[in-house]
């Protein structure tokens, strides 16, 4: 089978760690580990997410003396691909000795006239208490919004059209390798008059980015990984409910957070009426029983029912 497996913040970053070098590698061990039993039996292409990463060199950009101005979003995601490729690159090659890994510096075309351009909502950088992140905001000339009981910045999130590098990442697929790329959901170009590709200022959300990637390599299945066991009704609260199996009409109709878990249900839910497949959102601890069905939310073309466990009951 061929898998698209989208990984979470939480792969390399928990709420609230420092950002060193050495936490986030530990982090990527921990996610390889769960995806190696992946790997040797099934054909893998990883994306990622950077929110964390990319926040952090644009605060370190913008206040460095020595720049007349920041670096641009684009060339950031650039910076962010290169560290977490190459954490991942070396730790599946030192996991799965002579096998082909290949890690992919990616562009994904948007819309020059995207209205996410008017109205940022991408949470990206670390997290600050309302007082100070509207300090910042200031200083600095962002726009910040709060993160369940944190603050943090947004950027603009443009739609994901398409992946420039499709027919390379084919290629190296086609040649048994496993395939990082798209990193924090591709570098965001979009195409001047004259045809030419132009960085512009937006992180793209990497779920939707790998829900297109998962379509048009037709994908048997795409597995969301986060850190919640399943998605929830009532996320949050003394009554949620975990929901083990769905269609994606069903799902859409639940109230979920845009900032964490409703882009990887619309992820799923797309991938899902494209192709007539299944995704998958769940823990990365799980990710082989993610596949098999096991656990976490299983989404299936309409005509599957939703299926709900109890308030409390995480289905491990």
């Amino acid at each position: 089978m061929l898998l698209v497996v989208a990984l979470g913040g939480n792969a390399l970053l928990e709420r609230g760690e420092v950002p060193v070098a050495e936490v986030q590698e530990k982090h990527v061990l921990a996610a390889v580990d769960a995806l190696v039993p992946l790997a040797r039996d099934h054909d893998l292409v990883i994306t990622h997410g950077n929110g964390p990463q990319v926040g952090l060199l644009a605060l370190e950009s913008t206040s460095d003396p020595a720049l007349p101005h920041p670096y641009p979003f684009d060339v950031l995601g650039a910076q962010t691909q290169g560290m977490i490729g190459y954490f991942l690159l070396q730790a599946f090659e030192n996991a799965l000795p002579g096998q082909e890994v290949v890690s992919l510096i990616c562009q994904t075309l948007v819309a020059a006239d995207d209205p996410a351009f008017d109205d940022p909502t991408k949470f990206v950088g670390p997290v600050y208490e309302k007082d100070e992140a509207q300090r910042i905001a200031r200083q600095h000339g962002w726009q910040v919004r709060p993160d369940g009981t944190v603050w943090r910045r947004v950027v603009a999130s443009p739609e994901p059209l398409a992946m420039v590098e499709l027919s390379t990442i084919r290629m190296v697929l086609a040649d048994g390798a496993v395939v990082i790329c798209a990193g924090g959901g591709g570098i965001p170009v979009a195409r001047t008059e004259g045809g030419l590709l132009r960085g512009v200022e937006a992180v793209v959300d990497k779920d939707l980015t790998a829900a297109l990637l998962a379509q048009a390599l037709e994908a048997d299945a795409l597995l969301l990984l986060t850190d919640v066991a399943c998605v929830e009704s009532g996320y949050g609260t003394d009554a949620a409910v975990p929901i083990h199996r769905s269609d994606p009409s069903t799902l859409r109709s639940l109230r979920l957070p845009s900032g964490s878990m409703g882009p990887k249900v619309e992820a799923a839910c797309r991938f899902v009426e494209a192709t007539g497949n299944r995704a998958v959102i769940g823990r990365l601890e799980d990710a082989v029983g993610l596949l098999e069905g096991s656990c976490g939310t299983v989404v299936e073309p309409t005509g599957h029912p939703i299926e709900r466990g109890r308030a409390g009951d995480t289905r491990l």
